[in-house]
């Protein structure tokens, strides 16, 4: 028999050396896969808290990436300086309290107090509210990707730490992708907010496992001279990580808000262009063959054409605009942090590298985030982000091309920019008044009509949001989705004659529904945007002309009626469009019986969900059924001839004895059906994924 080899005391030591690094290493990939999972799973929860309490805005979302892309700065320049200024182990106890500090922020539960100012300066406000509700947590989660793999490199020199960047890109895009399948649907907000506070002391507690592991991998500090060897890179090269960055971040807000304002400011579409903007990191990052440079460079020019009908205002289907911009989007991402990767430094710097990484981030969102939308008409942020996507390829590969390529690149770059100007022009020419704010674009476009004269149209990115004729005797006719033939404008038409009226709207638009109005009569129209009802005095008449009382109110309509005493209205219209969504917070339980205290037992509510690609109608119907209320829907197909009219799905709303004379009155009126099994929404729980056309 074969004798059984004896370990000796040194064999003995290498095993539980070998057991211990691997025990450091679980530990170090554990605590980074969770901070990255808590670091992206809030990011939805907390912007989906307070999206009601800005007019769920679009702009809610982009405001948010800004903060969270700023925190991203804050946490990669706590870490460079940390692992620039302190030893290793100073490192670990000045994070190990900071991480117990933080613990006294929990839970991150948004206070409810900033409903009252958030009308006042909303983008600032966005910001304050973040910061008071997952401000310290946040910025530890995001210290924890750079500092580990610091830590990582330290303890164990032979390993590259950069797989570790890709790990928690991985977990990152895992968090995104499973809230809107696995999260939203089946929890309401706040107890997602509770359920990740409490994982939220999990990662701290792994997090100072790590940092202990870190501790006693440091018993003596061991210089290497060839880490610390490798030259500082070039403010040239710090410059273009710094472009290449900013770069993909302006394409990711930029997009973002397309498809959150023109189809839904919903979590779905905020998540999807982010997971492709971490995977393209995840990519990069763990195996830089991913990046096969040739093809990404062919397919670059293929993207940015794709990206031309819908930059040049042309309408796509809705999965096709999707897949378009996602797909376009993920070629521009892997072009840049390709390319970043292939310019990656020598560990040594590895916290510089992050750092001017998060700088270009934080430039990119606020960029499109804060400046762009104080300083722009229009949505040229994009148009932006295109060519100087353009134009840092053309910079990184200038040096390996011939002259004869170099030159070519550069018509080739020139004529590309002249295209995107434009397009930029287009934006704004031959509008009346192109205006822009936190709530999003707003153009005043004057077409002349052949049989009736000059119409002037008021839109919301690409939405009509009311049409009025400028001759005399049109100018007092409803149009739109408000015409005559409209389930409001029947609703309008049959309310009570023999005594003044008092009717509510949400959503100013032009005023149109202001020509409804009768001596005697008030209408109070509430509007979120100033810009709006500025524009509603100067270029409309509706609102002049209107023989009844109009008294508009500035703000939220929701939130002013839950503040106002009760109006009694014998009708109060929702019509408040965000892009060609009705904002969800709009459309909740709680919304609704907010709506319904206002409006007198005979009273109607109408609610207008004309919607490109939202189907309306279960929310709504699931609504009435749990208030008891009866719910027609009023689907109107107008004739192709008909000036006056478009296509428009109203659903009105009543008590059950008042709903069946309603019925008789209207034409086209027919109950609304209740989906079977559709959830009603509520403010904590809304899912718009079921409801995509």
């Amino acid at each position: 028999m074969r004798r059984r080899q004896r370990r000796t005391p040194r064999h003995r030591s290498a095993d539980r050396s070998a057991q211990a690094s691997k025990v450091s290493m679980i530990s170090f990939a554990t605590t980074v896969f969770l901070s990255a999972f808590l670091l992206f799973q809030i990011q939805p929860i907390i912007a989906k808290m307070i999206l009601p309490w800005f007019g769920g805005s679009s702009s809610v979302w982009s405001t948010c990436l800004v903060f969270f892309q700023a925190e991203l700065l804050l946490g990669y320049l706590y870490v460079h300086l940390l692992h620039e200024w302190l030893s290793p182990r100073r490192q670990n106890v000045v994070h190990a309290v900071l991480l117990l500090l933080s613990l006294a922020t929990l839970p991150v539960i948004a206070d409810p107090a900033w409903k009252e100012a958030a009308f006042a300066h909303p983008t600032w406000n966005v910001l304050v509210v973040l910061a008071s509700a997952v401000g310290m947590p946040y910025l530890l989660l995001s210290t924890t990707g750079p500092l580990m793999q610091a830590w990582y490199a330290r303890s164990f020199t032979s390993l590259m730490p950069y797989r570790l960047y890709a790990l928690s890109n991985l977990a990152s895009m895992l968090a995104l992708l499973s809230y809107p399948v696995l999260v939203e649907p089946y929890f309401p907000v706040f107890e997602q907010a509770w359920a990740w506070s409490v994982a939220y002391a999990l990662f701290v507690l792994a997090c100072l496992g790590s940092a202990w592991q870190s501790w006693k991998g440091v018993a003596s500090e061991v210089e290497r001279p060839h880490a610390d060897a490798a030259p500082r890179p070039a403010w040239s090269e710090c410059l273009l990580w710094v472009g290449l960055a900013m770069t993909a971040s302006i394409l990711l807000l930029a997009m973002t808000r397309h498809l959150t304002q023109d189809v839904a400011p919903i979590p779905f579409l905020w998540v999807l262009p982010l997971s492709l903007y971490l995977l393209s990191f995840i990519l990069c990052f763990d195996a830089p063959r991913y990046y096969y440079r040739p093809g990404f460079l062919v397919a670059l020019p293929i993207a940015l054409l794709a990206l031309d009908r819908v930059l040049d205002g042309g309408s796509l289907p809705v999965p096709i605009l999707i897949a378009a911009m996602s797909l376009s989007l993920f070629i521009f991402c892997m072009v840049c942090h390709g390319e970043l990767v292939r310019r990656r430094p020598a560990v040594r710097h590895l916290t510089l590298f992050y750092l001017m990484l998060s700088i270009g981030g934080a430039l990119g969102g606020s960029f499109v985030g804060l400046l762009a939308p104080a300083v722009f008409e229009a949505y040229f942020e994009l148009p932006i982000g295109l060519f100087l996507c353009a134009l840092l390829v053309v910079i990184v590969l200038w040096h390996d091309l011939k002259p004869a390529w170099r030159w070519l690149l550069a018509v080739v770059l020139l004529a590309y920019g002249c295209r995107l100007v434009g397009i930029s022009v287009d934006y704004v020419q031959d509008y009346r008044h192109v205006l822009r704010n936190f709530y999003g674009q707003l153009r005043v476009l004057d077409k002349n009509d052949e049989a009736l004269g000059l119409k002037r149209t008021m839109l919301h990115g690409e939405i009509y949001h009311g049409e009025q004729f400028i001759s005399p005797a049109y100018n007092r006719r409803p149009t739109a989705y408000y015409c005559e033939k409209s389930g409001i404008g029947q609703a309008l038409l049959n309310l009570a004659i023999d005594r003044p009226r008092k009717i509510g709207v949400l959503g100013l638009g032009a005023g149109t529904l202001a020509s409804y109005g009768r001596p005697g009569d008030e209408m109070r129209m509430y509007e979120i945007n100033e810009q709006v009802l500025d524009l509603a005095r100067r270029d409309f008449s509706y609102l002049a002309d209107s023989a009844a009382q109009i008294v508009p109110v500035l703000g939220d309509g929701r939130l002013m009626l839950e503040s106002e005493a009760v109006q009694h209205f014998d009708l109060l219209a929702i019509d408040a469009f965000s892009g060609d969504s009705i904002p969800t917070h709009l459309l909740t339980i709680e919304a609704i019986r907010a709506y319904l205290r206002h409006i007198k037992n005979e009273g109607v509510l109408a609610m207008h969900i004309t919607n490109r690609y939202l189907d309306l109608r279960p929310v709504v119907a699931a609504a009435a059924r749990q208030l008891d209320m009866h719910a027609l829907i009023v689907t109107l197909d107008a004739d192709a001839d008909d000036a006056f009219c478009r296509d428009s799905v109203w659903v009105m709303m009543a008590r059950p004895e008042a709903a069946l004379g309603l019925q008789e009155k209207i034409r086209g009126a027919a109950p609304l059906v209740p989906r079977p099994g559709f959830a009603v929404w509520t403010d904590g729980f809304s899912n718009l994924l079921k409801i995509l056309k």
